[in-house]
């Protein structure tokens, strides 16, 4: 299974958000380098056996598109094992 978790800061607008990817790319360096091109950060990145689903329950159908969980202005904030972006959380394994 290539399902994916990602979690992003945008320095430049100040801008973060968590995104899953379930068949939209083979590999997770991939969808990292995709966020990386659109110049953002990667704070957080996990496949299925990497992190729970928090509030944030995985997609059950594989698609060809990404998914943005949430998006808020500012940082991400992790506490432990927990990043948290809009009131939405997950955590790392």
């Amino acid at each position: 299974m290539n399902y994916f978790r990602i979690t992003a800061y945008n320095k430049e607008q100040n801008y973060s958000i968590i995104m899953d990817s379930y068949g939209a790319y083979d590999s997770l360096s991939d969808f990292s380098c995709m966020l990386v091109e659109k110049g953002f950060s990667i704070i957080a990145v996990g496949n299925q056996n990497k992190f729970n689903d928090g509030d944030i329950p995985k997609v059950t159908e594989q698609t060809n598109k990404i998914i943005l969980r949430a998006e808020s202005y500012g940082q991400p904030t992790k506490n432990g094992n927990t990043i948290t972006v809009d009131k939405k959380s997950y955590t790392l394994l």
